[in-house]
């Protein structure tokens, strides 16, 4: 399998943009080597400008929960695009969307576009403080809520493939309001708020720690998180970018029935284009500019081809039988996964939830807090990588980030993969455990 026209542009890249990528973890610092680029992408499929064609297990990291291109959504995008791009004020397309998903997560009765997950958690946590007049907010050691100063604490995925704990350009001042907890433990959680509760504003979690690999909460956490909250009277923000019409059509709080007071989403809400939003109660959003006090604006916040793009993706992904089928293909594929090495004697723990799947190369059976994935064996990810890609499947070039189904993989794909992971288990990786 060559990969001379990517290298080429590879080369070409670095000599315009920082390392070459606009994201750190595309440069596959975290598995070696040096990037793949894209051409194009058909249902389950992505190929690369050497024409190289994989079986697409990243998903643009999550956002095509229907696959590449689909027709449905193709189609009412082409037809928007010809009345105008973006126009800087309000559209119908946006208000049809901002009902939607009220009507599919009752805990948002109202949401504001923006246009990133990083700009939806910043502005979440902005409108947390501005509400409760608090100024502290607690975290999860591992999980990533973007890139804006405050949340650059302990952060997750690429953060984690690069082994860098905060980032440089952030003042100590800026983070003292962040406190950190483990994920999973709750203890920790009550022991900030037995310290600083009158200061604290809010929690912030992912539901499913979906940034370092994937993290399933344990039975309680969550809601243990809403009693504390509710005792002392902060918010609790759900950050589901990840796990947002992922894990449930209403979300991971509606599979665990935990309410939070303000959720943040992306990815899917945006059908492949640029959006994300946040929302929560009309009596915390009412704070927002310009009916209230706390600012925040977007010049592309709402533009109605990402409007068009997530309403086309919403409906069609609540139609009967759309999750019960999706789950059930990537419940089989974790499975297979997880057989198929133990029969070569590979250690790998293959976790799942929804159309989320992480893989993790470990005797340990339990994954509950970074430190646990941390302690699995990288190396052997780094090998399983090259050696799935050379076999025409695409994982994330990093042991920290999750694994994406779609509704656009089938029996021939899901075939495709536990075949080639046969003979990687055998041939590459079972004398290396």
């Amino acid at each position: 399998m060559s990969h001379s026209q990517s290298q080429k542009l590879y080369a070409e890249a670095i000599q315009y943009i920082p390392g070459g990528v606009n994201s750190p973890v595309r440069a596959f610092g975290g598995v070696g080597g040096e990037p793949i680029f894209m051409q194009s992408g058909q249902g389950a499929y992505v190929t690369d400008v050497d024409n190289n064609r994989y079986v697409d297990y990243v998903g643009s990291w999550g956002p095509l929960i229907l696959g590449h291109t689909h027709p449905v959504v193709l189609e009412k995008v082409m037809a928007r695009v010809q009345h105008g791009f973006t126009f800087g004020a309000p559209t119908a397309v946006e208000v049809a969307l901002a009902k939607r998903v009220t009507e599919l997560m009752p805990a948002v009765q109202q949401i504001r576009f923006v246009s990133s997950g990083t700009e939806a958690a910043m502005s979440a946590i902005r409108l947390a403080r501005g509400f409760t007049k608090r100024n502290k907010i607690i975290k999860f050691i591992g999980c990533y809520h973007g890139h804006s100063d405050g949340l650059l604490v302990a952060a997750g995925s690429g953060l984690l493939t690069f082994g860098v704990p905060n980032s440089a350009g952030v003042p100590e001042s800026v983070t003292q309001h962040t406190l950190l907890a483990n994920y999973n433990h709750l203890e920790e959680v009550a022991a900030l708020f037995s310290e600083y509760g009158d200061d604290i504003a809010a929690i912030i979690v992912e539901p499913v720690a979906a940034n370092a690999n994937l993290i399933l909460p344990k039975e309680g956490f969550l809601q243990g998180l809403r009693d504390l909250c509710d005792q002392y009277q902060s918010l609790l923000i759900f950050d589901e970018v990840i796990t947002g019409f992922r894990v449930a059509l209403g979300g991971a709080q509606a599979h665990y029935q935990v309410v939070p007071d303000i959720t943040v989403l992306g990815k899917i809400i945006g059908g492949g284009f640029p959006a994300a939003a946040f929302g929560g109660r009309k009596d915390i959003m009412a704070h927002l500019a310009p009916l209230g006090a706390v600012y925040q604006a977007g010049t592309l916040s709402g533009n109605p081809v990402a409007m068009t793009a997530g309403l086309a993706t919403l409906d069609l992904i609540d139609q009967p039988h759309f999750y019960e089928n999706l789950n059930q293909k990537t419940s089989v594929l974790a499975k297979n996964l997880s057989d198929v090495a133990k029969q070569h004697h590979v250690a790998l723990q293959v976790k799942s939830i929804g159309s989320l799947f992480g893989l993790f190369f470990t005797e340990k059976e339990i994954i509950e807090n970074e430190a646990d994935v941390k302690a699995c064996d990288i190396n052997l990810y780094k090998q399983f990588f090259h050696a799935m890609l050379k076999e025409g499947v695409y994982f994330a070039p990093s042991a920290f980030e999750v694994a994406f189904m779609s509704a656009a993989h089938g029996e021939a794909e899901i075939a495709k993969t536990l075949e080639a992971a046969e003979r990687v288990f055998k041939k590459t990786l079972r004398n290396q455990c």
